[in-house]
C-alpha cells in the first residue's frame, strides 16, 4: 500500500470518527434535554401554544322600582373568519367572494366592497384562519352575518367565528346616571350603585382554553376543564323612572334658564325613605351642556342657609324658649353680633313681628335673636338638639362618596366664636349635604320618625328575590308632638303666606322652606357673591306622601333667591308627581268628583272621547303618542306613557287593540287570553325586545 493511500485512509477514518463523535454528542445532548431539561421546555412550549383565558360573567342588571331596566349588560360579538379553512373550497370562495364583500360593506360601512374583497383574498393566500371582521357587532348584525354567502355554511364549512362578551348599556340614557354609576377607568373601578354593589353585580368569571395561531391570534378550544361563568345578580332600586324623568327635566330646564353652574333635585317617599328620583346636573364647560357627572346631592356638603331654620325652631319649641305668638323686635332688619352685621333681605313692617312671621318670612335677625337669647349662656344645649336629630352624623348610605356633615361644638374652642351660635341658627358655620337636609324635613312629614334614605330595595337572581331590604329608622321621634304640629304649621305658612307663596296652588297643599345661602370661597370668603338657592319640603301637606329638595348653585340671571329660583322647580316636579300619582289623586278627589276611570291609549282616541263627553282635559304635559289619564280635581290630565325603542313597554291598562298594535309594531308576537283591558303581560316592561318573541296578554274578563 502506497503512502498516499495510507494518508487518504487515515483522513477518511478521521472523518468517520468525527462524524460518529458528533452524532454521539447530539445523542447525548438530546438525552440530556429529554431527561433533565425536557419537562421544563415542554411546559414552556405548551404555555406559548395554549393558554387559559378568562370568560367574563354577565354583569347583573340594575332595575327601577317599576321593573324598567336602568343598566343592563347586552351581548356584543367579536366576529372573525377562518378564511383559509380547508372546508371552504377554492371554487366556493371564488364564486362567493364578491357577494360576501358586498354584503359586508353594506352591513358595516367600514370598508368598500373592493377593500373587503382584497382583505379576504389576502388573508386566504396568507393562510389566516382567524381574520378579524368586526370588533363589536350586535346580535342583530350577527344574525344577518349568518345569512351571508359562505358564512351561512356555518362555523366549520363557512368559517364564521363569533366570540361573545357583554357591554354595559343604560336604556334610559343619562337618567340618574351618576347614582346608577359607571366604570370610571378600564380597571373595573365603578362609582354609584355599580360600585357599591360591584361584588353582587359582577358574578363569577369562568376559564376557557385558547390555542395560539401562526398570526399571533388566540382561538378558543373546546376543553373538558372549561369553567363556565356564573352571571351576576340583579339589584332593584327604589327609583321611579317617571319621577326621575320629571325631576331631571324640570331641573335641566331651570339650570339653563338661570345659567347656573350645577343643581340637584331629590324626591323621597315619606314613609319608607325610598328615593324615587335623584337628579344631579353640572355644566360641562367644554361641551356647554349639563351632564350627570357628579353626585351633588350626596357628595357635596353646603351651608344650608335658611332651610336650617327648621332645626332652630325645633330646638326653641322643644325647650319652651318661645311661643309662635311671641313678639320679636327686629328693628330695621339688621343687628350686630360683636363686629359682624346680621341682616334681613328687607324690613318687615315696623320691625315688630311674631316668632311665626320670623320663620315664614325667613327673618335672619328674628331667628338669630331668639336662638342667641335662649342659648348664649349654654350653646351646647342647642347643639345637643342637633345631635339628638343625628344631624352631626352621615346617613350611612350604601353608596360611596357621602360627605360627612360639619356641626360645630362649643367644646372646640379653636373653632367656636362669639358669632358662631347666631350664624349657626340661620344655617351658616355648619355644613350638610342636600340629602341630609332632606332627611330632616322628611322626618317632619313622617310624624317625627326619621328614616334612613334607601336606594336599593331587593336583590334578585334569575328573576327570583333572594334578599330584601327594609326601611331603617334613624330617630324614633325628632321632637314631641306639640313641637311637630307647630313646625308643620310653620312650613305650611311659608307657602300659604310667606316667602314661597308664589308656588301656592288650590289643588293640593305644599309645606316647605326657602333658602338662599352665600357660598364661601376658600380665599375670598363671601365676596364672590355666589349663591345656593334652595327649597325643601313635602306634599300634600295634610297627608304627606313625598318629600323633595331642590338646590341650584350659582344662578347668574339676576335672580338668586330660593323663592324665585328653586321653589318653581319644586312646584314643577310636585305638580307632575301629584298628577301622575294615583294614590294621591284618589285620596284627594274621590269624595269630591265622579270622573271617568283611568284610561291608557292613543291620545287622539282618548281626546275625542273626553271632548265629545264635555269633560275638561289638560293636555299640557302630554308629549308622546301614547298617554295615561289621571283625575285631577274636575279635570282629566294627560300624561305621557313612555315607549322606548327596543324596550318592552308597559301595556297594563290598555285595550287589547292598542296593546297588540303597540307590541307588534315593536316586532313582538302577541297572544290574548280573555276580554277587556290588559291586566297582566308575560314579558316585564323595561325588558329589551327580542323580535319574534311571543308575549301573552291577560285581559280583565
Amino acid at each position: 500500500m502506497t503512502d498516499s493511500r495510507i494518508v487518504i485512509l487515515r483522513r477518511v477514518y478521521a472523518v468517520y470518527a468525527g462524524i460518529i463523535l458528533f452524532g454521539l454528542a447530539i445523542a447525548f445532548k438530546a438525552l440530556l434535554i429529554q431527561v433533565a431539561e425536557g419537562p421544563e421546555l415542554l411546559k414552556k412550549a405548551k404555555e406559548q401554544e395554549l393558554r387559559y383565558f378568562t370568560i367574563e360573567a354577565n354583569r347583573g342588571n340594575i332595575i327601577s322600582s317599576d321593573g324598567s331596566l336602568m343598566a343592563v349588560s347586552v351581548p356584543i360579538f367579536e366576529i372573525r373568519m377562518d378564511v383559509a379553512s380547508p372546508l371552504i373550497s377554492d371554487r366556493v370562495f371564488s364564486q362567493k367572494i364578491d357577494s360576501l364583500a358586498y354584503r359586508l360593506s353594506r352591513l358595516f360601512h367600514e370598508r368598500s366592497k373592493y377593500q373587503y374583497k382584497m382583505m379576504l383574498v389576502n388573508a386566504r393566500e396568507n393562510g389566516n384562519r382567524y381574520l378579524l371582521i368586526k370588533k363589536k357587532a350586535t346580535y342583530e348584525e350577527l344574525k344577518q352575518l349568518r345569512t351571508f354567502p359562505i358564512l351561512r355554511r356555518g362555523k366549520y364549512r363557512g368559517g364564521l367565528i363569533a366570540r361573545s362578551y357583554t357591554q354595559r348599556k343604560m336604556p334610559y340614557g343619562d337618567l340618574a346616571k351618576r347614582t346608577i354609576g359607571f366604570e370610571v377607568t378600564q380597571e373595573d373601578i365603578f362609582v354609584g350603585l355599580e360600585g357599591a354593589y360591584a361584588d353582587i353585580l359582577a358574578g363569577r368569571s369562568g376559564k376557557q382554553l385558547h390555542r395560539r395561531l401562526s398570526h399571533g391570534d388566540w382561538m378558543p378550544l373546546r376543553d373538558e376543564n372549561q369553567i363556565e361563568p356564573v352571571n351576576g345578580k340583579d339589584i332593584v332600586t327604589t327609583i321611579d323612572i317617571n319621577i326621575q324623568d320629571v325631576s331631571e327635566a324640570a331641573l335641566r330646564k331651570n339650570l339653563i334658564k338661570h345659567k347656573a353652574f350645577q343643581g340637584c333635585a331629590v324626591v323621597m317617599e315619606v314613609e319608607t325613605g325610598h328615593i324615587k328620583a335623584i337628579a344631579n346636573l353640572r355644566m360641562n364647560e367644554k361641551s356647554g351642556k349639563y351632564e350627570e357627572s357628579y353626585n351633588y346631592a350626596i357628595g357635596e356638603k353646603v351651608e344650608p342657609g335658611s332651610t336650617f331654620k327648621l332645626a332652630s325652631m325645633i330646638a326653641l319649641l322643644e325647650d319652651n324658649k318661645v311661643s309662635l305668638d311671641d313678639t320679636i323686635d327686629v328693628g330695621d332688619g339688621w343687628t350686630m353680633y360683636y363686629s359682624h352685621t346680621m341682616q334681613d333681605v328687607k324690613k318687615i313692617r315696623d320691625g315688630k313681628i311674631t316668632a311665626r312671621e320670623a320663620f315664614e318670612k325667613s327673618s335672619n335677625v328674628g331667628i338669630s335673636l331668639m336662638v342667641n337669647e335662649a342659648y348664649k349662656d349654654k350653646p351646647e344645649k342647642f347643639v345637643d338638639h342637633l345631635k339628638d336629630m343625628r344631624l352631626n352624623e352621615p346617613l350611612g348610605l350604601n353608596i360611596q362618596g357621602e360627605a360627612d356633615p360639619v356641626i360645630k361644638d362649643p367644646s372646640d374652642r379653636a373653632n367656636w366664636y362669639g358669632t358662631t351660635l347666631p350664624w349657626m341658627s340661620i344655617g351658616y358655620e355648619l355644613m350638610l349635604t342636600p340629602l341630609q337636609i332632606l332627611t330632616l324635613y322628611n322626618a317632619v312629614a313622617n310624624n317625627g320618625r326619621m328614616v334612613k334614605p334607601m336606594l336599593v330595595k331587593e336583590i334578585r337572581h334569575s328573576g327570583k328575590t333572594i334578599e330584601k331590604f327594609y326601611t331603617e329608622r334613624r330617630v324614633k321621634n325628632i321632637c314631641g308632638k306639640k313641637t311637630l304640629d307647630s313646625v308643620r304649621s310653620l312650613l305650611e305658612g311659608v307657602v300659604e303666606k310667606g316667602t314661597a307663596r308664589g308656588i301656592k296652588n288650590s289643588q293640593y297643599k305644599i309645606a316647605g322652606k326657602t333658602g338662599t345661602a352665600r357660598v364661601a370661597d376658600k380665599n375670598r370668603g363671601y365676596k364672590n357673591k355666589i349663591y345656593n338657592s334652595s327649597f325643601v319640603g313635602y306634599f300634600p301637606a295634610d297627608n304627606p306622601k313625598y318629600s323633595c329638595i331642590v338646590i341650584i348653585n350659582d344662578p347668574k340671571q339676576g335672580y338668586y333667591y330660593g323663592s324665585s329660583v328653586a321653589a318653581p322647580v319644586f312646584k314643577e316636579i310636585t305638580d307632575r308627581v301629584y298628577a301622575s300619582s294615583h294614590i294621591i289623586a284618589e285620596e284627594i278627589t274621590a269624595e269630591k268628583y265622579s270622573m271617568p276611570a283611568m284610561t291608557i291609549g292613543m291620545e287622539k282616541d282618548i281626546d275625542l272621547i273626553f271632548r265629545t263627553l264635555g269633560v275638561a282635559v289638560d293636555s299640557s304635559s302630554s308629549f308622546t303618542r301614547w298617554i295615561v289619564t289621571r283625575n285631577v280635581g274636575n279635570t282629566i290630565k294627560y300624561l305621557p306613557r313612555r315607549v322606548s325603542p327596543g324596550i318592552v313597554p308597559n301595556v297594563v291598562g290598555m285595550t287589547a287593540k292598542d296593546a297588540v298594535f303597540l307590541l307588534e309594531s315593536l316586532g313582538l308576537n302577541t297572544r290574548i287570553r280573555g276580554r277587556g283591558i290588559v291586566t297582566k303581560q308575560s314579558i316585564e316592561s323595561g325588558t329589551p325586545v327580542n323580535k319574534g318573541n311571543t308575549i301573552l296578554l291577560k285581559l280583565s274578563t
